[in-house]
């Protein structure tokens, strides 16, 4: 029995556990840190590595190989407080590979796949320098591999066996320019769409944001001005940010900002398929493995499945840099003869299972809430529940890996009610009233409600873009987007149970197989990983109700419960406030089953933790810190400052009778 851990090193961390080259638990690091898109680094403790041996049940010393997949630069003086102090691979003799991050990302489509053969396309922003890659990658570098990274590589992979066949360069590892009071420059593809996301809505992370926005606008800007090609590579230009000579975010311009997110969509869109088809003609192969964070973008996925020579294309859930800790841990099962059997991966739920005990435990933390398990009824309780207008927060099994919450963690609602969209943008998701929700539907269904480019197609990721039936837009119009499509996700009772017994109640009730699914978390928030996480959300946001496996919770004073309940200091922060220096620095060590994870406490919970002591009520603290004018007892922050100091653990809330 092979246990292999795969890690990616990188912003957006994960840990992948692999045994015999299955998967058998995998999770990124800010699901447990709730610090969104939380790195994992060499030179510190990753909570994503304890809870996968956890998970397992296994000690480091059980694993026959750690694989790292290092975005960025590595350097021999790195620390290795990870591998050396947590995984203890010296002590244990465990064999330890780097690979490439280019390489994680096309292993971690092969894991998933399928394929024995295919051809390989990874586009990111930025992967790793060229000299830190093996000979036959350094080999087939367009550039200078002493001192380019990767960010376009092309692969053919013929039984398993992987062949470079070419990467393109960012120059000296500068995939985005520096702010100078206009819109950045840029040296890669993911670098073109992350600037015009800063631009836009000030976050180089938001390139969801920009699709979601860009069948708003026209694509009045043309490609030329985005880039060029010569000799076959890519030359990036400047000439966008003249244009953008201020940084007023969205929705001020908001028309501008439209049309250039439609040009940004307009060029990427002309760029893939130059590489797509430079890519068929080299390797003349029919299937296509596609991952990087530009595989994310659903608009031009749909027109690969539509428009190229390639008969299938495989894109992960997890395309971006959380894949690759399958990716670190599927290599490393390759080179112990581990592989897995040739069959597609059509789940991403690999985070581990919490069960009724887990749940009625997080219960008890939460104040405000009642709950009741129904069994086998939960189903039509709750699709009768969200027929009558309810919001439902949706929490199974294990938590899925990437970006897409795919019925594992979602919140759901009815897709028939025009006006769902505009409540959960406005007071769930918090986030701006043009982004567009996506339908999950009993794949059964499909052509009923979409036109797709063939029968019996899949979207199991949401990774498409499909139309919606002119005759069933108006049946659905919180997922239909401004352009008459929507970004579906399929269900299939053998992949997503669950949610297939729920949506199947739902069509039941109302003839409709379709509920809109969205990922269980707010805007700025990693989508929730724990029944602590799930209840504290759905505590604080405009949700109506919430379901833990066949448990369903209910609010019975919500908000105001923290009120009236008696806040006590939590054993951590109370050893930090024993040292005298936590109410200066703000910073305490709160422990998870996972490890210690440093928190920060809110700037102004210092007056209300010096009178926390388990007898006084949250309303009783802020009298006491009213009076000596340090809040108003209306303050509407005052909740979510108890919240956010429950969550994190500063806390814990007594009630009457507990």
């Amino acid at each position: 029995m092979a246990w292999v851990l795969g890690i990616s090193v990188s912003h957006n961390g994960a840990a992948c556990l692999m045994r015999d080259g299955e998967i058998v638990v995998a999770v990124q690091e800010e699901r447990l840190s709730r610090q969104k898109r939380d790195l994992i680094a060499l030179s510190r403790r990753s909570l994503a590595v304890d809870y996968c041996l956890g998970t397992a049940g296994i000690s480091p010393a059980q694993l026959a190989m750690v694989v790292v997949c290092c975005q960025g630069e590595r350097t021999n003086n790195t620390p290795h407080v990870l591998l050396e102090e947590q995984l203890a691979i010296s002590a244990h003799a465990t064999p330890f590979k780097i690979i490439g991050h280019h390489m994680g990302h096309l292993m971690s489509a092969l894991a998933l796949s399928g394929y024995q053969s295919c051809a390989g396309l990874v586009i990111d922003g930025m992967g790793s320098p060229i000299r830190c890659l093996p000979r036959d990658e350094r080999a087939v570098c367009r550039g200078d591999p002493a001192k380019d990274w990767e960010c376009i590589s092309l692969y053919e992979v013929i039984d398993e066996r992987v062949r470079p066949l070419e990467k393109m360069v960012a120059c000296n590892g500068h995939w985005i320019g520096t702010p100078r009071g206009k819109m950045r420059s840029y040296a890669s593809l993911g670098g073109m769409y992350a600037s015009v996301a800063e631009q836009a809505f000030g976050d180089l992370s938001k390139a969801g944001h920009v699709m979601g926005l860009a069948p708003m606008g026209r694509a009045t800007i043309p490609v030329e001005q985005f880039f060029k090609i010569e000799d076959e590579q890519f030359v990036y230009l400047d000439k966008i940010a003249s244009r953008f000579r201020h940084q007023d975010r969205w929705p001020y311009h908001a028309r501008a900002y439209a049309n250039l997110a439609a040009s940004v969509q307009a060029a990427l869109e002309v760029a893939i398929f130059h590489l797509v088809n430079r890519l068929s003609n080299q390797t003349r192969s029919h299937r296509l493995c596609f991952s990087g964070g530009v595989a994310l973008n659903a608009i031009m996925n749909e027109r690969l499945h539509r428009e190229t020579l390639f008969e299938e294309i495989f894109i992960p859930a997890a395309a971006e840099d959380s894949g690759p800790a399958i990716g670190a841990a599927y290599w490393g099962c390759r080179r112990l003869n581990a592989r897995r059997k040739s069959r597609v991966i059509a789940t991403d739920g690999f985070g581990r299972h919490y069960f009724r005990s887990a749940i009625a435990t997080a219960v008890r933390a939460v104040p405000g809430i009642s709950a009741r398990c129904f069994g086998v009824d939960i189903f039509k309780l709750s699709a009768e529940r969200i027929r009558q207008g309810e919001i439902c927060g949706w929490f199974q099994k294990g938590a899925e890996l990437g970006p897409r919450a795919l019925g594992n963690r979602s919140i759901l609602a009815d897709p028939r009610n025009k006006e769902i969209k505009d409540r959960l943008n406005r007071k769930v998701k918090h986030r701006e009233q043009f982004r567009p929700f996506a339908p999950a539907i009993l794949r059964e269904h499909v052509s009923e409600w979409f036109e797709t480019a063939k029968p019996g197609e899949e979207s199991n990721f949401m990774l498409r873009i499909w139309p919606v039936r002119p005759e069933r837009r108006e049946q659905v119009p919180a997922i239909v987007h401004a352009d008459g499509t929507a970004r579906p996700q399929t269900v299939s009772s053998s992949e997503a149970s669950e949610l297939h017994s729920l949506i199947s109640a739902f069509y039941e009730l109302t003839g409709v197989p379709i509920l809109v699914n969205t990922s269980f978390n707010i805007n700025g928030e990693p989508i929730v990983e724990t029944p602590e996480d799930a209840l504290w959300c759905f505590l604080m946001t405009d949700l109506d109700f919430c379901v833990l496996g066949d448990i369903m919770v209910d609010k019975v004073d919500g908000r105001a419960a923290i009120l009236s309940s008696r806040p006590r200091i939590t054993p951590e922060l109370g050893d930090a406030l024993q040292t005298g220096d936590v109410l200066t620095s703000l910073n305490f060590h709160s422990k998870t089953e996972w490890g210690s994870q440093l928190r920060t406490l809110p700037g102004g919970a210092r007056p209300f933790l010096r009178h926390v002591d388990g007898r006084r009520t949250v309303a009783e603290i802020a009298g006491i810190c009213a009076n000596d004018g340090l809040v108003s007892l209306e303050d509407p922050n005052l909740i979510e400052l108890f919240a956010a100091l429950g969550r994190m653990r500063a806390v814990e809330f007594l009630r009457e009778g507990l």
